[in-house]
């Protein structure tokens, strides 16, 4: 018996794909492949009813949706005041803006590059967050201060897809990284996009980046993850981030606890930081889990929530747990990194944990935690073998003579 064919979509008449992204006319009801369509993910939300090529000859041009108001994910609620302030809306960046708070120089320790180092940070711990004026002395090594968007383009390629979140609604979808470069250079840009998860350690612009030693020698993944691993070695380490101004990314604690590098290459960032007090943390936790998160400032909830503003040419170190937010202030490009280390384990393992309750997607958690975890152990019992092994053969030493 002859097995029935796939049916077949588009303009392009090929069967479904599920990692392509697709659209329904809503005459016909065929579905399309944005890109077959010329219809980009981030923008068919805003479609109210779409008419294909085909369609569109007999019914006219699909319908937008119309805008109701500038402060809700849902711009087509009505505007009857009714309805509090969302995080990423136009509303909330302007209100952002004008609030003050306490400025991060109470709690950010200010060092030479070539001060930071493991030494250092085992004999002072690293609990605060760190920032370094200038690149001398770090082991970072960056492109020039000239490298544009069109440069990350040429170097990692047009073709490769990219998480852009749609910052008004504080959405995630994919879209070609050529597609937001020519957004990006739009004298008009009609929404605020912004990405932040472009990893790049498989492409050309590796090359570019050497991360601080600071994060190599201290990196878990860089010292006990073996060559003969069943799991694929994570790449966490290299990312860059292309923010337009206006973007902002809610208050989060990085995957599995990790410490984070962050270096901005032209523009300006402004964090906002939360200690990881055992207080503040389980008050994140029941945010994070709240029905009304994107409606709560986070800042609010604690005591305090400092201001910092990293300018270009600036590199800060997070340590494990700290709570932040981020507004892009204005046009940005900047390179940072996660790296898992041995001064917060306890922190590190309780950001993991949460991350369980929360029920935190596998997408945004980092690869494989738990195995890095054991060969961790592994390495540990290992150096603990051998020196419980070197004192007794000092112990036979001193006996036989």
């Amino acid at each position: 018996m002859a097995m029935a064919a796939a049916p077949l979509y588009c303009v392009c008449r090929q069967s479904y794909d599920v990692s392509r992204f697709m659209i329904e006319c809503d005459i016909c009801n065929d579905w399309f492949h944005g890109s077959c369509v010329q219809v980009e993910e981030h923008h068919a939300v805003d479609i109210d009813v779409y008419h294909c090529p085909k369609c569109d000859v007999q019914h006219g041009p699909s319908l937008m949706k119309k805008r109701n108001n500038w402060h809700r994910h849902d711009y087509t609620e009505p505007d009857d005041g009714s309805r509090p302030v969302q995080a990423g809306t136009s509303v909330f960046v302007r209100e952002l803006q004008n609030r003050t708070f306490p400025s991060a120089d109470e709690i950010m320790v200010q060092m030479q590059g070539h001060q930071v180092t493991q030494k250092y940070l085992e004999k002072q711990g690293f609990r605060y967050p760190i920032t370094v004026p200038k690149l001398d002395g770090l082991g970072l090594k960056l492109p020039p201060s000239s490298f544009s968007v069109r440069d990350v383009e040429e170097y990692v390629g047009g073709d490769k897809i990219v998480d852009v979140i749609d910052v008004a609604r504080q959405a995630d979808s994919k879209m070609k990284l050529r597609e937001f470069v020519k957004y990006y250079y739009k004298p008009y840009r009609p929404k605020v996009l912004n990405v932040i998860s472009l990893e790049f350690s498989d492409t050309k612009m590796a090359e570019l980046v050497v991360v601080p030693d600071i994060a190599q020698k201290m990196s878990w993944v860089e010292n006990y993850w073996p060559d003969d691993s069943f799991f694929p070695k994570p790449f966490v380490q290299k990312y860059c981030l292309m923010g337009v101004k206006d973007s902002y990314t809610d208050f989060h604690i990085d995957f599995g606890g990790t410490s984070v590098w962050y270096h901005v290459l032209w523009g300006e960032k402004i964090f906002y930081l939360i200690k990881p007090t055992q207080a503040n943390l389980a008050l994140y936790e029941a945010w994070s889990s709240s029905p009304n998160q994107s409606e709560v400032f986070f800042g609010d909830k604690v005591d305090k929530c400092y201001k910092c503003v990293v300018p270009q040419g600036t590199t800060v170190l997070i340590p494990t747990g700290w709570i932040h937010a981020v507004l892009t202030s204005q046009d940005c490009m900047a390179f940072g990194g996660n790296f898992l280390h041995n001064l917060n384990i306890g922190m590190q393992l309780r950001c993991y944990e949460m991350e369980r309750r929360l029920k935190t997607p596998d997408l945004f958690k980092f690869p494989y935690f738990e195995a890095i975890c054991w060969y961790v152990a592994k390495n540990l019992l290992e150096t603990l073998k051998g020196e419980r092994n070197t004192t007794w053969r000092k112990s036979l030493l001193l006996i036989s003579s």
